[in-house]
């Protein structure tokens, strides 16, 4: 496979990791990151690690000369002992020559400006450089080839667990930063919140500063229309400050223009609170400190098995638990299907004997092809009938709320203890069904769904997934101290009236949260109204 053709094609039948920017934004970019023709750029060095077909070069090259005919220096000589670009693709850089040369500078040797190398392979690069700049190529690790993944993993410490290719892109250009250099990217949002972001998060927390990041999701930044969600981020390598800026767009006009908040840097791999200001406040409690469990439903590996209606005809019945599944909670009302899940295990965990149950074991026997192929059954062959996760019969009968993986329902369900949940469904249990619709509310609340969308990925849609990573991570007033609000919020909640819900919530914050004592003092709710 040639390099060029390394990470293959989208839909559209163009390659993975070709999006490029839109002029507009290019020129934001460079302004942010300091490289402005007003300046002497004789002596700035730049490098640009992807360069597609010259967006970023091409306004560089405009920038040097007019700094150039200012300060009155050699234009070529400072183009090629400050420039750094490269390009994996001929065809690209052929493109971005022409453009080049359609700029009328007289460069002499444009040829010479871009080096045709895969950048995170390349040798013989500048030891250091003042700023960086681009927009790196954004390739899933499901799209990249063995040997990309091994080398990457081999290379780059950031490259973790399912990790995008812009990952070891960020971390090889953030290693080439001089002191006091900037390094501006365009790039998908995903490395801010997730796991696979997790290191490289760990590496800007404590080697860089964090100077602003702006929000690009209600916008599209590219030459065409993409389902990426992206943010501009302009880091240095200065010391750090106590607080970045942050902005969130809704339209390209407002670069540069849009309301600044200002958010604490974070100081390890977890951000959330750098994005949910009111994180450490005083007066906000994570779920689980009222005492309550978050959890996930049962992943049994083969579904079309241990999962159908008409179990009970095949099966023995104390074996079966009534099943309740994501698909089954649309359109804000709950609908069971009548779904059964096969229990193979013993109320201590152990598996079942099969030899107790003659029709379990009649049945399983059919399908124990299909079931030996799976890991679990790989790892451990005598428990080839068992599911991926172990079921706990005592979820039945506890009241829970249920919280689809992906849902554009704006209700939250709580069963009073009715149903098992399967594998695509969160739920959080430990107290009653009263507690439980009070925190269904607030979960409903535009305070916490727009706590999701700040520390969790949103989807296409806008949607935003209730994950137990997530969940661990809100910020909520106290269940248990709410007097008079309790009874209107059940109220609403009842109706399912989520401007009520709203207000009732915001009476409960503002009387909650004590901004004088609070050690996130200096912070508004800004998630709250303004999300």
């Amino acid at each position: 496979m040639s390099l060029n053709d390394a990470y293959g094609l989208r839909a559209n039948g163009k390659r993975h990791g070709d999006v490029f920017t839109l002029p507009e934004v290019v020129n934001y970019m460079l302004d942010i990151a300091g490289y402005i023709p007003d300046k002497n750029l004789s002596q700035v060095s730049i490098l640009e690690p992807a360069c597609g077909d010259g967006e970023f070069v091409l306004e560089i090259l405009r920038r040097l000369s007019k700094s150039a005919k200012l300060y009155n220096f050699d234009f070529n000589e400072a183009a090629h002992s400050n420039i750094y670009a490269y390009e994996i693709d001929h065809v690209k850089i052929d493109v971005a020559l022409h453009r080049i040369n359609e700029l009328c500078l007289d460069l002499e040797n444009p040829p010479g400006l871009i080096k045709n190398a895969n950048f995170l392979t390349a040798n013989h690069l500048p030891a250091a450089v003042d700023i960086v700049v681009g927009n790196p190529p954004y390739v899933r690790y499901e799209q990249l080839p063995e040997d990309v993944i091994d080398f990457c993993k081999r290379s780059f410490d950031t490259f973790h667990y399912r990790a995008d290719l812009y990952v070891p892109f960020y971390e090889k250009t953030l290693r080439m930063l001089k002191a006091g250099g900037k390094h501006c990217f365009i790039c998908s949002d995903r490395w801010l919140r997730n796991e696979y972001g997790k290191k490289l998060r760990k590496l800007v927390a404590d080697k860089f500063n964090i100077e602003c990041i702006i929000d690009l999701k209600r916008v599209n930044p590219f030459q065409e229309k993409v389902s990426a969600y992206t943010s501009i981020v302009l880091l240095s390598k200065m010391p750090k400050r106590a607080y970045f800026s942050y902005s969130s767009i809704h339209g390209l006009s407002d670069l540069g223009n849009a309301k600044i908040m200002m958010k604490p840097s974070p100081r390890n791999d977890d951000w959330s609170c750098s994005f949910v200001g009111f994180d450490s406040c005083d007066n906000l409690y994570g779920i689980e400190e009222f005492g309550l469990k978050i959890g996930i439903g049962v992943a049994t590996g083969a579904d079309s098995v241990f999962i159908s209606k008409d179990l009970p005809q095949m099966v023995e019945k104390e074996l079966l638990l009534p099943l309740i599944t994501g698909r089954e909670l649309r359109g804000n009302s709950m609908r069971s299907t009548g779904l059964y899940i096969l229990n193979p295990f013993n109320p201590d965990g152990s598996l079942i004997d099969l030899s107790q149950y003659p029709r379990a074991a009649a049945y399983l026997q059919q399908h124990k092809e299909k079931l030996e192929k799976r890991h679990v059954a790989k790892k451990s062959p005598q428990a080839w009938y068992r599911t991926i996760d172990k079921i706990n019969p005592g979820l039945i009968g506890r009241p829970k709320i249920l919280l689809p993986d992906m849902s554009a329902n704006t209700f939250i369900f709580v069963d009073a203890g009715a149903f098992y949940p399967a594998h695509n469904l969160y739920y959080i249990t430990g107290s009653d069904v009263r507690n439980l619709e009070l925190l269904s509310a607030i979960l409903m609340s535009k305070f916490v769904t727009c706590q999701l969308s700040s520390i969790a990925n949103t989807m296409n849609g806008g949607f935003v997934r209730w994950q137990s990573q997530y969940l661990h991570k809100l910020r909520i007033p106290n269940l248990f101290d709410m007097d008079v609000e309790a009874s209107e919020l059940l109220d609403a909640y009842h109706k399912h009236d989520l401007a009520g819900i709203d207000t009732i919530v915001e009476r409960i914050l503002r009387r909650t949260i004590d901004y004088g004592t609070s050690r996130s003092e200096g912070f508004q709710l800004p998630l709250f109204f303004d999300c």
